[in-house]
């Protein structure tokens, strides 16, 4: 420390030396107020060594020149300040800015702060009234974004992404006239962005992902005329899509992603010409993709997937022929693949999956040489596998359609994901498909080498070939082992562990005013201090906090420093110390470190103690769905829409397990206590203590486990987990949500007459009033149809949460007999019953009607 004292001490004096001189920082003519000059020149030297965010090597007397990152004027003021990164360079990384006053700075044009691991704010910031860039991203700051802030006159760029940030949007932010881009994205905002921002004409950039954001979208501020991109993605914005957009004809980047947009996509949306990028995926849109999509001439990624888009894909999508992303799945679209869609060359992901597409896959699509992600499953399919089509692609999925011939033996180099389950594939399986990572054939009946098996533990088969592999879970363990026991390690054995799941940095820092370290960031804060704000906001795991108990342990409510109030998991002492409660537990990191779901709960972290392990989880303000319906009060809040509602999310998210995972994720404790609520009575299901990984190198073989009245009846003699597990859990859990209760013995006595004869009407919760819309008749009669089907006592009756999930996304059947003459006969053969519709005769094209084997009556004209 002495050494670099002294090295300090004699770096000054040489500065105080040649500024009198003034022939190294004063340039010619400049003799006049030398000392004014001097004394600010003095102070910005003196600050940048204070900071030691260089290396003792550079010699101040050069900082305008060969000082990375550092910019000067004519008069030797420093104008830009970018130090090197954290992670650039290995001298010292201890910070000093709180200890410096950066309006000694008076010059400074551009400050970048970006990855500089800061916990505050430096002092004197709001006094540099000459900044035109602000960039204070990927920190640790947190708290709300402080007034003066928004008090920079000539700001034109201002970055607080990917930090801590919470509370409003400040409305001063409007002030900000020469504003050109504002990135808040990755923080913890909420409330609804002001609509100050909206006066700001020179705004071309604004993103917001990844907040808490809500309430309308800001349709004023999407005008504004020279806006070129607006990212809102990853919040919770309602209402509908504006059609103010149209006058904004610079607009490239469109990102809505992953709210609660409703409505329909205008045909007004084809008046932006110059857009790059339209992303309004996982969203509630509904109607059919307008025609005019095709006029956005410049578009290269498309993604309207995960919404309740209907009718058929426009054959205007083929004049986009800069398109290189193109995703339409989890919708409700039906017809042809246009022929069209050929002239799309440099199309490089193509995702219609899980829609009604029918049809054969065109010839054409194997001419798409930069076509390398292909995702047709789910859908209706058939005709032969095209030629070539393997060629040039790396990831293919054309399972579940109705596909037949033989599989292709042309692939690749490339091809790394081959998934043909459930078709109808004939002959031998190539030889070359040998050489795949992974691929899937189980449930192909005519496909020769034993791959007719419809059971999920086929699935295992398929992928023994590459026993020389890591699978997908085995990594994720691996993953999981090795940050738990580099955690442990550097703490001790009487250390603490805890990681969390947004990438950021790691760092102690000892300043007590920093004390609060955050757990929703990862690498970035002394785990100890964390643990210790976990054990203040709830007094020690005190009882008062406990909100519910488990089988692996109790749930407590803690508000921490930051304001964010979660959920903790805590395995009890004598839990924590059993080695099957610790598998339940990295069970759990393991699992929902892999899913990403808006109805599936969010892991914030984890922690491993000494004294105690828990799982920090997002604080769902209803609790479970038990207790609402339990509750009477709050069950008759329930309506009928609400929990059908309730019903679709969790058949979403377990959609989401058994299919859209590699490999599928079994949940195995799907019960009423495991599907938590929100205020806004949205759905997550939790609990994955139990969960399984169907790994390809096991037998799936388990013990029995699981919440008594929702385990799958086969589970008792076969022990062996497959999807059709969650499936039958999840028919008790829709049964239980319309009966207000769990059904108990009454699903004994499904198959017996007297049960059978009685009426729908007369099963459902008598709390609240029988439905009285169209709309909530026919929900309800779906989901009790549904129920039925899912409780079927063979497995393979079952329908898979895929078509269940389809079903809530179709049109729904109207009801032609008064709804309180259904029976449960009636849905559980699963047939149609009243009159024929005498709109049928409307249907000119109509050639081929099948109606044979229902409860149909004739219909006199």
């Amino acid at each position: 420390m002495a050494i670099y004292t002294s090295i300090l001490i004699v770096l000054i004096q040489l500065l105080l030396c040649a500024s009198s001189n003034s022939h190294t920082i004063l340039p010619p003519g400049t003799q006049r107020n030398a000392t004014s000059k001097v004394s600010l020149l003095d102070k910005e030297a003196y600050a940048l060594l204070s900071l030691h965010w260089w290396s003792i090597q550079y010699n101040i007397s050069n900082r305008c020149n060969n000082w990375p990152g550092v910019e000067c004027n004519n008069n030797g003021s420093i104008t830009k300040l970018s130090p090197p990164k954290v992670s650039t360079y290995t001298f010292k990384r201890d910070l000093y800015v709180r200890d410096i006053d950066f309006s000694v700075f008076s010059n400074l044009v551009r400050l970048d702060l970006s990855q500089m691991d800061l916990y505050e704010l430096p002092l004197g910031l709001s006094s540099l009234k000459k900044l035109t860039l602000l960039n204070i991203s990927s920190n640790n700051l947190q708290d709300e974004i402080p007034f003066s802030l928004a008090n920079f006159p000539q700001l034109m760029v201002f970055d607080v992404s990917n930090n801590l940030f919470n509370g409003q949007i400040p409305h001063e932010i409007g002030m900000l006239e020469n504003l050109v881009t504002l990135d808040l994205s990755f923080n913890m905002f909420s409330g609804s962005i002001p609509l100050s921002l909206s006066h700001v004409t020179s705004l071309n950039h604004l993103r917001t992902s990844n907040n808490q954001l809500d309430g309308e979208l800001p349709s004023m501020i999407l005008s504004l005329s020279q806006l070129k991109t607006f990212d809102l993605s990853r919040n919770r914005f309602l209402g509908k899509l504006p059609t103010t957009f149209v006058n904004n004809s610079q607009l490239r980047n469109l990102n809505l992603s992953d709210n609660r947009i409703g409505g329909f996509i205008p045909c007004e949306i084809g008046k932006l010409d110059n857009l790059v990028v339209l992303d309004l995926s996982l969203n509630q849109l509904a109607g059919p993709i307008p025609d005019q999509i095709g006029c956005l001439k410049n578009l290269t990624s498309l993604h309207l997937d995960s919404n309740w888009i209907n009718g058929s894909i426009p054959s205007s999508i083929g004049l986009l022929t800069h398109l290189k992303e193109l995703t339409l799945g989890f919708n409700h679209i039906h017809g042809l693949i246009p022929a069209e869609l050929e002239h799309l060359v440099n199309l490089k992901v193509l995702d219609i999956s899980n829609n009604a597409i029918f049809g054969s896959i065109p010839k054409w699509i194997s001419a798409l040489t930069q076509l390398t992600d292909i995702r047709l499953q789910g859908n209706q399919l058939c005709g032969v596998i095209p030629y070539g089509i393997l060629i040039h692609s790396i990831h293919v999925d054309l399972s579940r359609n109705h596909l037949n011939g033989s599989i292709p033996s042309q692939i690749g180099y490339n091809l790394s994901y081959l998934d043909l389950r459930d078709n109808n594939l004939s002959g031998k399986k190539p030889k070359e498909l040998d050489s795949i990572r992974f691929y899937y054939l189980y449930c192909n009946p005519f496909l020769d080498d034993g791959y007719y098996d419809c059971s999920d533990s086929q699935d295992q088969r398929d992928s023994d070939h590459h026993n020389n592999h890591f699978s997908p879970s085995s990594m994720v363990l691996v993953l999981v082992l090795i940050i738990v026991a580099s955690v442990l390690i550097s703490f001790g054995s009487t250390g603490i562990g805890i990681c969390v799941l947004r990438a950021r940095y790691s760092r102690k820092h000892k300043n007590k005013a920093a004390k609060h370290g955050d757990l929703f960031s990862i690498w970035n804060y002394d785990g100890k201090i964390a643990f210790e704000d976990i054990i203040e906001a709830t007094e020690d795991f005190d009882i008062r906090y406990c909100i519910g108990t488990g089988a692996y342990g109790s749930v407590y409510k803690a508000k921490l420093p930051s304001g964010k109030t979660v959920a903790l998991k805590k395995l009890h002492k004598t839990e924590s110390e059993n080695p099957s409660y610790y598998k339940s537990f990295c069970n759990e990191v393991e699992v929902l470190t892999e899913i990403r779901h808006r109805n599936i709960i969010r892991l914030y972290g984890y922690c491993l103690h000494n004294r105690c392990m828990f799982l920090v989880y997002e604080y769902l303000e209803r609790g479970s769905l038990f207790y609402n319906l339990a509750d009477e009060i709050e069950a008759q809040e329930l309506n009928w829409s609400e929990r059908v509602n309730i019903i679709k999310g969790t058949a979403y998210a377990l959609a989401h397990m058994h299919h859209h995972c590699t490999p599928p994720i079994v949940h195995r404790d799907v019960s009423s206590n495991n599907i938590l609520l929100n205020s806004e009575l949205e759905v997550c299901v939790s609990d994955f203590g139990t969960a399984r990984l169907l790994d390809p190198d096991s037998s799936n073989q388990t013990l029995l486990v699981g919440t008594y009245g929702y385990v799958a009846p086969e589970l008792a003699y076969t022990m062996s987990v497959t999807t059709k597990c969650d499936v039958y859990s999840f028919g008790v859990v829709a049964l239980e949500t319309m009966m207000g209760h769990h059904p108990g013995e009454f699903i004994s006595t499904l198959t017996k007459p007297s049960t059978q004869q009685l009426l729908v009407k007369d099963v459902l919760d008598p709390r609240i009033p029988l439905p009285k819309s169209r709309k909530d008749m026919q929900d309800v009669v779906l989901v009790v149809k549904l129920a039925l089907a899912c409780l079927s006592s063979d497995p393979n009756s079952r329908p898979s949460m895929q078509v269940v999930a389809n079903e809530f996304l179709a049109s729904k059947a109207p009801i032609h007999v008064s709804f309180s003459d259904v029976s449960m006969y009636q849905l559980m053969n699963q047939e149609n019953f009243g009159n024929i519709p005498e709109e049928i005769s409307a249907l000119t094209q109509l050639t081929d009607i099948r109606l044979q084997r229902n409860q149909i009556t004739y219909l006199n004209h």
